[in-house]
């Protein structure tokens, strides 16, 4: 059976996990559970990234210790993917011992292979993001990823010597052309960061306790995205005992993240597998942002959407729902109340909903509760009816297998314009008088040689309801709901 690991990113537990980070791990759900649909042996790895000067200035406001913070993060992160019914594998802690053994062993791998080099670092960092920039690459002196306010620090550090890499990364980028989902953003990393000098990264610090200590070096703490990054091939048992998952599903085959963390995954990760001389991961995907009508969301800003408000309000089915018709992969995507609601009512309930309800209205009335068997394409509908669903069909896997997921959502025709209210569906003619007639000229001549009669069946709503859900892969066999007697070449 052929693997399939995918991976969402380990997310920073500083506070509440709002909507956006809801999306990346639906986002990556829904395709796990589509490959494993398809017969994959899959694999959905998510979690927390736990380390940081963030997380120790967050607890200590709230009166904890940082473990007693992450541990409370991570178990509410837990709970809330077990809400929104999101099957994971497995979920890494960076705190867990196996990973912060297996980073100390990686640092002094590079340390010994000469990647990293000591030195001191000034420059201006961004604690939200535990990011230090350039002057350059401030926006109007703010952090160019977030907006917050940075100040100028000074310390010793340890440095990955990321120009070292530098040509062999352009390389593998023109070599493998669907490395990066969009292709623009490969083109963002090249001309932001690569072409103007791509920086040596700072991978420890010593301003703060709460890391992974150096083995070598215990005064410094390793610094996030070393710590972070490798997650991805620690939690699959890398440099440790029992390496048997690792070997069995790396590299991954799906990578998704927002793009507010690209370039960490898009530069910095690929050189450190290659630093590693590990395989690369065969796609990584990057997402935009869920923003709100006045920008992006923000506690200052008092417009942050958490899921679970959602969920209680409207369920667990119509929040994931939302989330991925809403949001393509390439743009941003755009959150309002009444944008959900409309959707809610328009989709779900007006056009699904209905569909669904009358359609089984209607096989409870003219069927006896029970779908027909499938028997092949009997007549010209029947065959109308399979060509258009197979279509239907390849059409939406095509779009899943290039994880263009609200687009596959698009492509599914919306139901209400095959589907009326049960009224209208009975008239026109009403289903009575088909069968009246049916019956009548039975046996009088062939089913097939009464085109206008078949013509009034072809045309009439309750045939257009059921063609809309055959265009919802429920299959449902329209012949059989004519009365019996009609002989052997009348099916």
């Amino acid at each position: 059976m052929e693997k399939f690991y995918i991976t969402t990113p380990i997310y920073y537990p500083s506070g509440k996990f709002h909507i956006g980070t809801a999306y990346t791990t639906t986002l990556a759900d829904t395709i796990r559970r589509y490959k494993k649909l398809r017969g994959f042996d899959t694999f959905m790895l998510t979690g927390t990234d736990e380390h940081g000067q963030k997380i120790e200035t967050v607890a200590k406001e709230h009166g904890k210790t940082p473990k007693e913070h992450v541990d409370e993060m991570a178990q509410m992160a837990k709970d809330l993917w077990n809400l929104m019914n999101i099957k994971y594998d497995y979920f890494i802690r960076t705190t867990e011992p196996r990973h912060e053994k297996a980073v100390q062993d990686i640092f002094e791998y590079f340390l010994q292979k000469g990647d990293i080099y000591k030195g001191e670092y000034e420059g201006w960092y961004c604690m939200p993001c535990e990011t230090y920039f350039t002057e350059t690459q401030l926006v109007d002196g703010k952090c160019p990823d977030c907006g917050r306010d940075v100040r100028l620090m000074k310390e010793e550090a340890y440095f990955f010597n990321m120009k070292k890499y530098v040509d062999k990364l352009l390389k593998y980028y023109d070599e493998h052309p669907d490395f990066i989902q969009p292709e623009y953003r490969k083109t963002e990393m090249i001309n932001n960061f690569i072409k103007p000098g791509l920086e040596d990264l700072c991978v420890t610090r010593t301003t703060f306790d709460w890391g992974i200590k150096v083995k070598s070096d215990p005064k410094h703490v390793i610094y996030v995205w070393l710590d972070a990054l490798t997650n991805y091939v620690t939690a699959l048992g890398y440099k440790q005992e029992d390496d048997s998952l690792y070997r069995k599903l790396w590299p991954a085959d799906l990578q998704i993240v927002g793009k507010d963390i690209a370039r960490f995954h898009l530069i910095y990760w690929p050189i450190f597998l290659m630093a590693l001389d590990l395989p690369l991961p065969k796609k990584i995907l990057v997402h935009n942002f869920i923003m709100m009508k006045d920008g992006k969301m923000s506690k200052s800003k008092g417009n942050v959407v958490y899921p679970e408000k959602l969920i209680s309000r409207y369920g667990v089915d119509a929040t994931r729902y939302f989330l991925l018709r809403e949001m393509q992969t390439s743009q941003d995507g755009l959150y309002t109340p009444e944008s959900f609601i409309e959707r809610y009512n328009s989709d779900l309930c007006n056009d699904l909903g209905n569909l669904v309800n009358r359609t089984v209205s209607m096989v409870n009335k003219y069927f006896e509760g029970n779908v027909p068997e499938y028997n092949g394409t009997p007549n010209e509908v029947d065959k109308e009816f399979e060509e258009f669903t197979n279509s239907q069909i390849k059409k939406v896997e095509k779009l899943i297998d290039k994880y263009e997921i609200a687009d596959a959502l698009k492509s599914i025709p919306t139901p209400v314009e095959e589907a009326v209210v049960e009224e209208q569906i009975v008239e026109e003619p009403k289903v009575e008088q088909v069968v009246a007639a049916e019956q009548q000229y039975a046996n009088e001549t062939t089913f097939e040689a009464k085109p206008s009669l078949w013509q009034r069946i072809k045309n009439s709503k309750i045939v257009r309801a059921v063609k809309a859900i055959t265009r919802i892969r429920i299959v449902l066999d329209y012949s059989d709901a004519l009365p019996e007697g009609r002989g052997e070449n009348n099916q």
